[in-house]
């Protein structure tokens, strides 16, 4: 890539078509005044590594990781990852430095920032996370150093949740109490939860999880971390069982999203008038849900 050339950046997932990412990422790029070229790549399933290594080999600076890939993009970053991305075993934001594949997630601190634009206080929160994949190991850490008082993850698979809050016991011992796993059939407690994140993909399959009824306490707020221009299946769900509020993830998508954007270019942009952007065009142009 030539002195002159302008920084290209992408987003990768499968599928990816749907991401508001490139929207974002030129907003915050004209609102900094940084020049870049952000776009969308559709890697095939078994070959995420080879269209990572394409991307990066002619002259990409950095790649935005959505599913299913980020454990994998963990994986092709294990020697320069961030302390939250070590912790977490998924990585959403990838950039060359020195030579080198470096890798971060950035998604735990892009929800953080959005439940407390919603006036949701992580801290002395009881908290249910449906969904073990890599969305939900890059904010189980964030939460927790925030101050959530318990936090439950279930998952359709039982094992993948067990497994996943195994590995977060494995490295801190002392969240022995504060944090457990289950089936979906485990999601229910007695006094309700404070705050029920769908980490899952099923509203992508616009479809809600099967959970059971009364999840929801006082004053709770349900969060898909799905976004769509209409309540995702999961909020309809949750507005049905007792939620106070129902919020999706589009906020979380343009927080993450500044994140990266200040690893990458040492600036960190303003949100809300770049989610302002977002969610009126979201919501004219009717787009099926959408994930980070």
């Amino acid at each position: 890539m030539s002195s002159n050339a302008t920084p290209r950046y992408a987003v990768i997932g499968n599928p990816v078509a749907h991401s508001r990412s490139p929207a974002i990422h030129r907003l915050f790029g004209e609102q900094s005044g940084i020049r870049l070229e952000y776009d969308r790549i559709e890697a095939p399933i078994d070959r995420f590594g080879s269209t990572v290594e394409d991307f990066f080999a002619h002259g990409g600076r950095g790649l935005n990781v959505t599913a299913p890939f980020k454990l994998q993009a963990w994986q092709l970053a294990q020697e320069h990852l961030s302390a939250r991305a070590q912790r977490a075993q998924a990585v959403n934001t990838l950039w060359m430095e020195d030579g080198s594949l470096h890798g971060c997630n950035t998604d735990g601190p892009g929800l953080v920032d959005d439940l407390t634009r919603l006036g949701m206080v992580a801290a002395h929160t009881d908290i249910l996370i449906v969904g073990a994949g890599g969305a939900t190991r890059g904010v189980v850490g964030p939460l927790l150093q925030a101050g959530a008082r318990r936090l439950h993850v279930v998952n359709r698979t039982r094992q993948r949740a067990v497994d996943l809050v195994q590995s977060w016991l494995h490295q801190d011992p002392a969240l022995q109490g504060r944090i457990s796993a289950g089936g979906l059939d485990d999601a229910a407690r007695a006094n309700g939860w404070d705050l029920v994140i769908n980490a899952s993909a099923s509203s992508l399959a616009d479809a809600a999880p099967a959970l059971p009824g009364g999840l929801y306490a006082k004053g709770s707020l349900a969060y898909d971390m799905m976004y769509s221009a209409m309540p995702t299946p999961f909020m309809r769900q949750a507005s049905a069982d007792g939620a106070s509020r129902a919020a999706d993830g589009l906020g979380m998508l343009v927080s993450q999203a500044a994140v990266s954007f200040a690893i990458w270019h040492g600036v960190k942009p303003e949100i809300a008038p770049v989610l302002r952007v977002i969610r009126a065009e979201l919501d004219a142009t009717l787009l099926a849900p959408g994930r980070p």
